[in-house]
């Protein structure tokens, strides 16, 4: 069987990491990837071998630093099965036009808006319903940490209403622009948007959301409170969260108190860049009162939506059927456990 060629629109943050992610599967290979500038991104992306595509006014400035093109993002369109778009939010209305026109699947990020493609993807939660779309998109970091545990506790006993608080990164830790912030700030919004775009996955979920961004750049903190439809134990849904895929139960009592030591955790483990792929709950946090279920997650907002398109790229290239088959072949390229 031919590999599926993938190109991705946008060599940043998310872009870089999904294009590392794809070059390690083998039904299918990186055939491009898109950048605007000859920046450093762009150096490192052709010392991996990925043949840079950038827009024809450019060309020349990646002539000047030496860096060669092979050719404009719309040649880019004709090399590729299917784009990756990791471009800044709001812009992918622009980019799904020359997508239509090129006749080319895409998949987009949770910066844009569910309303973009009509479809929002999850791995576990709702794999199929991308399956030879000609458009999808990944939800964004927030929100794929909840559905990975959100989803499968609500097929487990029934959900009631959710009543999460997401305290949240300031910025990345390469961004010079977006902090730091010397205080914590309330999203004055009410609800915030997480809720409704758990629920673009998940319409039937009774969710409300409330966030602060916090002084800090290594990852999201949620605190779930949960409703249950009926009685559970502590240890049920402990359960539950071990048999999740991407799903990492850790505990505070072993040294893992906090974000920092988990981002250190993903250095010791040798993982690319130190990612943390899976949602971190900390299991002796995690604590069920009659029918009141209460934890704590953590979310790497660089990597934990990495593996999600790979497995989107597999249901909408028909290149796995089966959700859990797609989800372990992903995750052994990773060196994610489960």
């Amino acid at each position: 069987m031919s590999k599926v060629k993938v190109g991705i629109n946008g060599y940043g943050t998310i872009g870089k990491r999904v294009a590392a992610a794809v070059s390690k599967q083998d039904d299918m290979e990186i055939v491009g990837v898109t950048k605007t500038r000859p920046t450093f991104e762009a150096k490192t992306a052709i010392s991996k071998g990925f043949n840079i595509y950038a827009p024809e006014g450019s060309f020349q400035a990646f002539k000047d630093a030496g860096l060669p093109v092979k050719g404009s993002i719309k040649d880019l369109y004709k090399a590729a099965d299917i784009i990756v778009d990791c471009t800044p939010g709001d812009v992918g209305v622009t980019y799904k036009a020359e997508y239509e026109a090129a006749g080319i699947k895409a998949i987009f990020q949770g910066g844009e808006d569910h309303s973009l493609t009509g479809i929002s993807f999850n791995s576990t939660a709702n794999y199929s319903e991308s399956w030879g779309a000609q458009f999808s998109r990944v939800v964004s970091c927030n929100t794929t940490g909840l559905l990975r545990t959100l989803s499968p506790i609500d097929k487990a006993n029934k959900i009631v209403s959710a009543y999460v608080t997401l305290v949240r990164r300031a910025a990345d830790p390469g961004d010079s622009k977006g902090g730091p912030i010397n205080g914590l700030e309330p999203t004055v919004k009410l609800p915030t948007h997480h809720g409704p775009d758990v629920k673009s996955v998940m319409p039937w979920l009774n969710i409300n959301t409330m966030a602060v961004k916090a002084s800090t750049t290594l990852m999201h903190l949620h605190t779930v409170v949960v409703e249950l439809q009926r009685e559970s134990a502590t240890e049920e849904i402990l359960g539950i969260m071990r048999a999740s895929p991407r799903v990492k139960l850790v505990r505070s009592g072993s040294g893992l108190k906090g974000t920092a030591e988990l981002m250190e955790l993903g250095k010791d483990l040798g993982r690319d860049r130190s990612d943390m792929y899976e949602v971190v709950v900390w299991e002796d946090g995690v604590k069920v009162v009659g029918k009141m279920l209460y934890y704590y997650q953590a979310v790497h907002q660089e990597s934990d939506v990495v593996p999600e398109n790979v497995d989107c790229i597999r249901s909408m290239c028909k290149l796995e059927e089966d959700a859990s088959a797609s989800v372990l072949k992903t995750n052994i390229s990773l060196g994610i456990d489960r």
